[in-house]
């Protein structure tokens, strides 16, 4: 169907905005910002896992490298193929390094995901056949579909995949609830300022914005607080479900401490020689009383 208001100028939302350009303006910059720091988030926490994969069988870090295929990468579901979805997937397969042989994507109407396809990802629409394999879930349905995408899912949940919810006006509680499962992510975001367009603007892609080291610097959740932020249980949030996910299949925690250490922090850090300082490292702490701790196994 063609598009009625073609010669409409002043019914189109190019012709509103200009007439009111700063509030609109801020409402679409503010609406990119979101969906860049959703995405350069997850493609973080992605490369994190998949790096933490690699480097227990002694290949890659978190660089990106196309040489991890098959069953020994990290496999990603996505359940949802709209905007969000799109997006993601698309950051994904150019920015985090997994193959496109290990993203799959459900979706209620795969055929218009053609271009996703012809790039090796597998489309269907089958939310529990998704979940049953992938390691990590991300949820980018809408909010109204979730009651209904979570009741076909829960029974196929399995304890070492990772549920990573990007939908808005559902909080963590309602989700452990809907879902019978408590391995759930969910990124809660702040806008701080109105001024964001000069920072995300309305034009270009998202994955031409996330290589852009200004706006790489922007969604840092330890960075700059003045425009959209990531509260800070994101960032303690994903790094005990690396740790977990590692623990799942029986790596030692030493190990995997040790791994996750030689990932984040490595021996030659550039921004460490420039400050000449050096890197934190994640050490184990006791959540009990140390009598207790004492008179326990190794293994306990």
């Amino acid at each position: 169907m063609s598009d009625i208001m073609v010669n409409l100028k002043s019914f189109q939302s190019e012709r509103a905005v200009e007439e009111r350009k700063q509030p609109l303006l801020c409402l679409r910059s503010r609406c990119k910002g979101l969906i860049v720091n959703a995405c350069a988030h997850a493609v973080f926490f992605c490369k994190l896992l998949h790096a933490l994969r690699q480097k227990e069988r002694g290949k890659v870090s978190l660089i990106s490298s196309k040489e991890s295929m098959g069953s020994e990468g990290l496999k990603v579901g996505i359940i949802g193929g709209g905007h969000i979805g799109k997006q993601l997937a698309r950051a994904l397969l150019e920015l985090s390094g997994i193959s496109s042989q290990n993203i799959h994507i459900s979706t209620r109407r795969p055929e218009t995901l053609s271009e996703f396809q012809q790039l090796g990802v597998e489309c269907f629409y089958d939310n529990g056949q998704l979940v049953a394999w992938a390691d990590i879930v991300f949820l980018c349905c809408l909010p109204s579909h979730l009651q209904q995408i979570c009741s076909g899912i829960h029974s196929a949940l399995r304890e070492p995949c990772i549920v990573y919810s990007l939908v808005t006006a559902v909080p963590l509680p309602r989700l452990k609830q809907l879902l019978s499962y408590s391995a759930i992510l969910r990124p809660q975001y702040q806008c701080t300022s109105r001024n964001l367009r000069n920072m995300w603007g309305t034009n270009g892609t998202i994955t031409a914005a996330l290589q852009d080291p200004i706006v790489i610097q922007a969604t840092c959740p330890c960075g700059p607080k003045e425009r959209i932020a990531v509260t800070g249980k994101w960032l303690e949030a994903i790094f005990y479900a690396a740790l977990n996910s590692c623990m799942w299949r029986r790596l030692p925690h030493q190990r995997t401490l040790k791994l996750l250490n030689d990932i984040c922090f490595p021996e030659h850090c550039p921004i460490c020689a420039e400050q000449k300082t050096s890197c934190p490292r994640f050490v184990c702490g006791n959540f009990v009383n140390q009598t207790f701790v004492s008179s326990l196994t190794q293994e306990e």
